[in-house]
């Protein structure tokens, strides 16, 4: 338990992270929002509002803990958010690609499921 407790916390320091990340100009109201179901253990980042009279809606970053592991479902940041959550002491064994095809995870070096 204490481990997942330890995942938990790095997931939603790391969405924190990237909700601070870069700023909005003056021609743009969108929101970056937060959202933790800690009761079930998913967690995004979504882009919503509006950019110059154009609707903008949009998962950034979601990650949800399954079965002990990271499980990083969609990332549409620069940043390779395996290698972070590496970084942090995260076994590569416990995290899982999740946007890849459970026959493509198995061509990785992390989890398959």
């Amino acid at each position: 338990m204490a481990k997942l407790d330890h995942y938990r916390q790095l997931v939603q320091d790391l969405i924190k992270q990237y909700a601070n990340l870069g700023s909005a100009s003056p021609a743009t109201e969108v929101e970056r929002q937060i959202l933790f179901d800690k009761e079930h253990d998913h967690y995004q980042l979504v882009n919503v509002g509006w950019q110059n009279e154009r609707r903008v809606y949009g998962c950034v970053l979601h990650l949800d803990l399954k079965h002990d592991k990271v499980w990083i479902q969609h990332n549409t940041t620069d940043v390779e958010i395996a290698e972070e959550l590496m970084a942090q002491g995260v076994p590569k064994e416990d995290i899982v690609i999740g946007f890849h095809s459970p026959y493509k995870r198995r061509l990785t070096e992390f989890a398959v499921a």
